[in-house]
């Protein structure tokens, strides 16, 4: 649980939960943890609220169906099967999952992988694939690209032949995402990165811009676009949620802005994006194209100590709780 005022984490004994209809319950092998969840106002904390369940994506063994979940979910599913999927309240020996939401675990992949994709892979998927249609050839820049985020969309971005322009503040991130196979590394500490972006992409900008840092770089990523480009926002690490806009461009370029979130979305919605991602993604998995990037794996009494490690922000990729073996 999160403790509202202090915003820490601590461990409490619940009674198990129980699938709904168009549910399953997993015995939870590995979770990871996610920026979102610390920041108040963009998950699951915030002063003066009551402690919630923590943790947003899990995988594990399916232990039990909801009546309906076997008929609405986005794999055929059974008890005993290994799957990962988003889990409000994964960091638990227990958690739910809607059935929509469930993604099989390829016989290939750890559990402590497993849990590493159903946030990060399919936010980096809906914004390069779905929503950024960045194809083969065209470029992309990422913006904090050493967040588990970032990393998933360098990865993808490349697995479909594109090159990938990535900042970061920290010159050592760099140098490891360098070693991982980023195209371009750009040392930025804000918006003063374009003129170096135009300079890697021939003058003409990028096809599609990820802003994983906020208001403060927007209107830079929006100059650093090329004709037709689009503009995917998906975090606020910076915490700055108003950012001035250059409508004419946006006009003229004919730009294309768009926000990747999972707030409003209905089921079926983010159903689509499920099944379009086994479809197209985890074969990247199997072959090993496609690989989280792990900094550390905590076993679970240490939630405390991956939720500090988190809020250093010293990491690169992804932090991982080791629940059950």
């Amino acid at each position: 649980m999160l403790d509202p005022v202090a915003q820490t984490l601590k461990r409490v004994e619940k009674t198990m939960p129980e699938p709904g209809p168009q549910q399953v319950l997993v015995k939870v092998k590995a979770a990871s943890l996610n920026r979102g969840e610390f920041l108040v106002g963009m998950g699951i904390g915030g002063a003066g609220s009551a402690s919630k369940p923590s943790g947003m994506e899990a995988a594990g063994e399916v232990v039990a169906l909801g009546a309906q979940a076997a008929q609405h979910a986005s794999c055929p599913i059974a008890l005993g099967d290994r799957v990962m999927g988003r889990a409000p309240g994964g960091f638990a020996e227990y958690a739910l999952i809607d059935a929509q939401d469930v993604l099989a675990v390829p016989s290939s992949m750890s559990w402590i992988d497993a849990a590493c994709v159903p946030i990060a892979y399919l936010v980096a998927y809906d914004m390069v694939v779905a929503g950024g249609e960045l194809q083969n050839g065209q470029s992309c820049l990422i913006t904090g690209a050493s967040s588990g985020v970032g990393v998933a969309s360098m990865q993808i971005a490349q697995a479909i032949g594109a090159r990938v322009i990535g900042t970061s503040s920290s010159q050592q991130k760099l140098d490891r995402l360098k070693s991982l196979g980023l195209d371009d590394a750009l040392l930025s500490r804000g918006p003063d990165f374009v003129q170096a972006v135009l300079e890697r992409s021939a003058g003409k900008g990028v096809q599609l811009a990820i802003n994983n840092v906020g208001g403060t770089v927007f209107e830079a990523c929006l100059q650093a676009l090329a004709y037709q480009g689009r503009l995917a926002l998906v975090g606020f690490v910076d915490g700055v949620k108003q950012a001035s806009i250059d409508l004419d461009r946006v006009h003229a370029q004919r730009l294309k802005i768009f926000g990747v979130s999972n707030k409003l979305r209905h089921a079926d919605q983010r159903a689509e994006t499920v099944r379009g991602f086994a479809k197209d993604m985890l074969p990247f998995f199997v072959s090993g194209k496609l690989k989280p990037v792990i900094e550390q794996v905590f076993d679970f009494d240490d939630l405390p100590k991956a939720q500090q490690a988190m809020q250093t922000n010293a990491h690169l990729g992804k932090l991982v709780l080791k629940v059950a073996s």
